[in-house]
This record gives C-alpha cells, sequence and structure tokens, in this order.
C-alpha cells in the first residue's frame, strides 16, 4: 500500500510551494560555494533542503530521503523514498536569470509515483501522481500533438559538469538544430521536462543529469501523455544518473534516430 494519499500529498505540495519562496526573495542568496568548477550550492539550496527534509519527516517518518546537498545515505530502493532538489538551477538562481524551481519526487517500488515541480517567479506548480494525470495549477495538462520535428521546439542541455561531453552536445544540438524549428536552453532540466509535459516543447534531451533532476519531471511528463527515456532508449535510474530524452512520445523515435546518428 502507498505511503501517499490525498491529505499528504496536499501537504507536501504546500511545503514545497512555502520553500520555493525562499528563492524569488529579495537579495536570497548571500554565500556562493563552488562544489566544483561550474556547480555551485548556495545559502537557498541549503536552507530550502533542510527545511523540505525536516517537513518531510514529520509527514512521513518512514519515508527515506534523497537529497542533491549534503552526505549521500545509502538509500533501500525496495523501500519508499523522496528524491529532491533544492534548486534546479543553482546557476540561474546565482546570475537572477529566474529559471530555477524545487524539484521533489516520491519513488516507491522502483518507479516514482507523486512529483512536484514549483516555480517561484511564475507561481507555476506542476504535480503528478501515476495513473490519475498531469497538472499546473490544479489544471490538467498533455503533451503536444505535433508530429512533424519539422514543426517541433525542442530544448537541449550544456553539460556544463561534463565538458569532456561538450563536443557531442554540441553535435547533437546541430543535428537537432537542422530538423526543428528552433533550440532552447534554460539551464533548469526540472522546467525543461514540464515544458514537455505541458506542450510547450515537444522535447528535450540531455547528456549528463541525476536523478534528482529528472525524477519529479519524468512522472509529469509520462502523465501527460508523453515518453522519457535514455538517449538510447532505456529506462531511467532513480539512484544513478544518467542522459536524458523526453518527448511528447509522438516523436520520441525520431529524435534517438537523430541523436545516434
Amino acid at each position: 500500500m502507498s505511503v501517499l494519499n490525498d491529505v499528504l500529498a496536499g501537504q507536501v505540495v504546500e511545503a514545497v510551494r512555502q520553500a520555493g519562496a525562499l528563492l524569488a526573495a529579495p537579495s536570497a542568496v548571500r554565500t556562493v560555494v563552488p562544489k566544483s568548477q561550474t556547480d555551485f550550492v548556495t545559502n537557498v539550496d541549503l536552507t530550502v533542503q533542510n527545511t523540505l527534509r525536516g517537513q518531510l519527516e514529520k509527514l512521513a517518518p518512514a519515508v527515506q530521503f534523497l537529497g542533491e546537498e549534503g552526505e549521500s545515505t545509502a538509500i533501500d530502493p525496495r523501500r519508499p523514498f523522496w528524491i529532491l532538489d533544492p534548486v534546479d538551477g543553482t546557476t540561474n538562481l546565482i546570475h537572477r536569470f529566474r529559471h530555477s524551481v524545487v524539484s521533489l519526487a516520491l519513488a516507491e517500488e522502483g518507479q516514482v509515483c507523486f512529483g512536484v515541480v514549483y516555480q517561484p517567479y511564475t507561481g507555476e506548480c506542476f504535480t503528478a501522481r501515476r495513473g490519475k494525470g498531469a497538472f499546473s495549477n490544479g489544471r490538467p495538462i498533455r503533451v503536444s500533438e505535433t508530429a512533424r520535428l519539422a514543426d517541433s521546439l525542442l530544448a537541449t542541455g550544456t553539460v556544463p559538469g561534463r565538458r569532456d561531453l561538450a563536443h557531442l552536445a554540441f553535435c547533437q544540438m546541430r543535428a537537432l538544430y537542422d530538423r526543428c524549428q528552433d533550440i532552447r536552453r534554460t539551464g533548469c532540466a526540472s522546467l525543461d521536462l514540464c515544458w514537455v509535459a505541458c506542450g510547450r516543447l515537444e522535447g528535450y534531451v540531455e547528456l549528463s543529469l541525476q536523478p534528482w533532476d529528472y525524477a519529479a519531471g519524468l512522472l509529469l511528463v509520462e502523465e501527460a501523455g508523453g515518453r522519457v527515456t535514455t538517449p538510447g532508449g532505456a529506462p531511467l535510474s532513480l539512484l544513478e544518473g544518467s542522459g536524458v530524452l523526453a518527448s511528447n512520445g509522438l516523436l520520441h523515435s525520431a529524435l534517438m534516430d537523430v541523436l545516434t546518428e
């Protein structure tokens, strides 16, 4: 039996909304600590994660926790666990480029069963429960019905944390660009996945992400009628990172063909 019910889902969404408001606060970022040359953690990341972790432990004490920041803890995939990115788009946040979100998912029995992505700058809150559809602020959303790659708008990533993959990423970007209407790059994987789910994009590809980047968005796309796999077509892992290809489903094979040329 799932640990999630309607009451708990509502409480978790509200907790994410409240914590996410910190991202949009004036002068929110006070400290920036580099984890690598292209990866950073701010006081906002830490505050949001600590706040949400504490609230989730009160709401569902038996559920394990996997978060981007802090020491990694061993996760038993046979038991339910939260997957949190307290700030997806930290570099955007640092530069006040208003495309950053809080992304939270609940995994049970090897798959995501609940996801919420909150964009505080627009007030959009994307939610999904397995088998119950995907929503934006309570309104149902669906992927686009575009069936030709030539008519599509796509998003890609530039793998800043894996510069060794940059040449491949930009070659693939050019190949996609030559076959679609145009390319977008927001620097926020969760948001790109939400935009596929609600039909603003037909597809999104990134060569290297972590589970907290895509767990909630994965469910949103699937519940909105789309498809999410690795660029090679394999299922995504919820414990290890991988590349990601998301689409409206109609263009998935065509996108895979371009990426594997």
